[in-house]
């Protein structure tokens, strides 16, 4: 009887041994899966920008902006300024696109989802005229803008407009989109637009959020989204590219400018945007 006690008790102390090692190899397995999870999380592109460290007034040059943003290209400093620890664009009077605002692109690390957010508020006294490009955005592939059609299925854009509808009289903001198989002739904003009803108001902060995910092959998989405030402007699936070698976004744009093109669409007067809390990220490479 002794003896198979003895057995026994062997046995159990085998076992709890043996439990006491399983337990410490799992915990190791976790940890190296918990190093190793971080470590791709660390390798995603991430960028949060503030201007509260700037003076008022100061003039934002192109150096401060490669600071903050990187390998930025397009920066004018005769039209960009800290106001109040926000960034402030100029849109000038007379002019459009470029000639008188900011089309300033940053690379980004080549990804197949991001998302960014931004504030942006119009000046008190803000001429809408007819309308023009606002805030940040995303370049896919050949990031396709200027009315240039991507029919080669290699390149897409994702940014913001702001449109005073002159049949509506509503001033609203809406998605202005490139992607293979839109209609035309320019960016396509898929009857949406942003409030509902009524206007956008100048003087006021509004947060915009961006999501955008790429295709794959000739699939509609990917995604594209627009939230204002928390509101969903544009929430759907979309087919951005067709050629898989130009499927990844690589771009964060930033332009600000009147246009369109005509008279209309521009103003005989200077007009301050202001942008605060920029957040990029990546989500998945």
């Amino acid at each position: 009887m002794k003896f198979l006690t003895n057995i026994s008790n062997n046995f159990y102390s085998i076992n709890y041994f043996h439990c006491i090692t399983v337990s410490f190899e799992l915990v190791a397995i976790n940890v190296i899966l918990l190093g190793w999870i971080s470590g791709l999380s660390a390798q995603m592109y991430q960028k949060i920008i503030d201007w509260n460290k700037y003076s008022h007034q100061q003039t934002y040059t192109d150096v401060m902006a490669r600071s903050d943003f990187g390998s930025v290209t397009g920066w004018n400093i005769n039209r960009a300024m800290i106001s109040n620890g926000a960034l402030r664009i100029t849109v000038e009077k007379n002019a459009l696109s470029g000639a008188g605002g900011l089309i300033s692109n940053t690379k980004l690390p080549e990804g197949s989802a991001y998302e960014l957010d931004f504030d942006v508020r119009f000046h008190s006294e803000f001429d809408w005229s007819r309308g023009g490009k606002v805030g940040f955005g995303f370049g896919i592939g050949n990031g396709n803008t200027g009315c240039n059609l991507p029919t080669d299925g290699a390149g897409g854009t994702l940014r913001l407009m702001w449109y005073n509808n002159p049949t509506t009289k509503r001033v609203y903001f809406h998605p202005y989109v490139y992607y293979y198989g839109m209609p035309g002739p320019c960016g396509s904003n898929f009857g949406k637009s942003y409030p509902a009803t009524g206007s956008i108001e100048r003087g006021r902060w509004y947060k915009v959020h961006m999501y955008v995910k790429s295709n794959t092959g000739s699939n509609t998989n990917g995604h594209v989204q627009i939230k204002i405030d928390g509101v969903a402007v544009i929430d759907q699936s979309i087919r951005w590219t067709t050629n898989d070698s130009k499927r990844l976004i690589n771009n964060l744009s930033f332009h600000t400018f009147r246009g369109g093109k005509g008279d209309e669409w521009k103003s005989d007067k200077d007009g301050y945007i202001y942008y605060d809390n920029l957040y990029v990220r990546q989500i998945s490479k």
